[in-house]
């Protein structure tokens, strides 16, 4: 009986583990849709059929190469005891060279520190640019998402126009308010909150496919690879809001020690990754069948009766994801303190127990 039990029970644990990863890992890059493909088509190209397939067929292949296959199948196995982040790969890498320097040091022991001395500093360098990438995402991710969801007003009416600003400071004053309290209490609901939202993503990028089923012909990444090489230089702007569409892909790493691998796959595989997918073909449909979509194509997707509460739901998954970047930059510098990379700030905790990460009590 125990033995038959077992693997129900562990499949109902990381279903429940998935749920919570859905609130707290992908909130980031679930709510890029709001503003990835407006941003590329802001600084000038034109919504072209050959363009638009282009930069559906970027962001699809990016989100397959980036997120799919480089972090979910290859780096999210380089885990330091269960722990990732930018901070496990680099206690990985100080006790590689610490090995490696140690088999070499035989015979050649002068020679072996100094090459261990130098790699150390490459390496430490190299880690602590990569925690800075993930402190300007922290800096940039709220005020993005939560002015873009705000946004939505101005398709409602113009008259709303006015509104945008002070209702999107008022959001992320409060959100930052709210740090002193913790997301305890609030946490458990964000895993149902954004169930619902990737469910409207997929269901509104269905709808503007059916319209102009022509958009998945995107598929093919020949349409990407001519995008690139029919403008030049100018693709690397239309690459860095391509890039819009990937940004929250390195908290599937971060968060993978509190949630475990099996789950943040289940829930990047079964419906994350999926929901995105629909939606940006829908948007792209969308704005083949109206180039005018581009001011905002996301909003332009939502039925008029729909926009207020749509509006509403995106707003609270841009608050989920800007509450989870902001947990996420905190426990990063608190890392940094740690590991003696810079020097220790008063903090105070919201949570009243902590436990240190495995991957930095175990690195020194």
């Amino acid at each position: 009986m125990n033995a038959g039990t077992a693997p129900s029970e562990g499949g109902r644990q990381v279903g429940r583990l998935a749920l919570g990863a859905l609130g707290i890992v992908f909130g980031d890059i679930g709510t890029s849709p709001l503003y990835a493909v407006q941003a590329c088509f802001a600084h000038g190209l034109a919504p072209e059929r050959a363009n638009i397939f282009g930069v559906v067929s970027l962001i699809f292949w990016g989100l397959t190469v980036v997120v799919s296959v480089k972090y979910v199948l290859l780096v999210m196995r380089a885990d330091n005891h269960g722990e990732g982040g930018v901070f496990s790969l680099l206690a990985l890498s100080l006790r590689a060279a610490r090995r490696t320097a140690e088999s070499e040091r035989d015979g050649h022991q002068i020679e072996a520190e100094s090459e261990y001395r130098t790699s150390i500093w490459h390496i430490m360098l190299i880690g602590m640019f990569g925690a800075a990438l993930f402190f300007g995402d922290g800096m940039v991710t709220p005020a993005i998402s939560v002015l873009s969801a705000v946004e939505g007003l101005n398709v409602i009416t113009p008259d709303l126009h006015g509104f945008v600003i002070p209702i999107a400071i008022s959001i992320l004053v409060g959100l930052f308010v709210l740090q002193r309290f913790g997301s305890g209490k609030i946490g458990n609901s964000f895993g149902p909150i954004m169930v619902g939202w990737f469910t409207c993503l997929a269901l509104l990028g269905l709808g503007a496919i059916v319209e102009a089923p022509v958009i998945l012909e995107a598929l093919d990444p020949r349409f990407a690879v001519a995008l690139i090489y029919r403008h030049g230089w100018f693709s690397f702007v239309i690459l860095g809001a391509v890039l819009l569409a990937f940004t929250g892909g390195e908290a599937l790493y971060t968060d993978m020690g509190h949630f475990g691998l099996k789950s943040v796959r289940l829930a990047w595989y079964g419906l994350v990754m999926p929901a995105l997918a629909i939606n940006y073909f829908g948007q792209g449909a969308l704005i083949l069948a109206n180039p005018a979509a581009i001011a905002n194509p996301f909003y332009m997707m939502v039925p008029r009766a729909l926009l207020l509460p749509m509006i509403v739901l995106a707003s609270a998954a841009t608050v989920i994801a800007s509450q989870a970047v902001i947990s996420g930059t905190f426990s990063i510098a608190r890392q940094a303190m740690q590991m003696a990379f810079r020097w220790s700030i008063p903090r105070r905790s919201s949570r009243a127990r902590y436990t240190c990460p495995r991957s930095i009590c175990s690195c020194a």
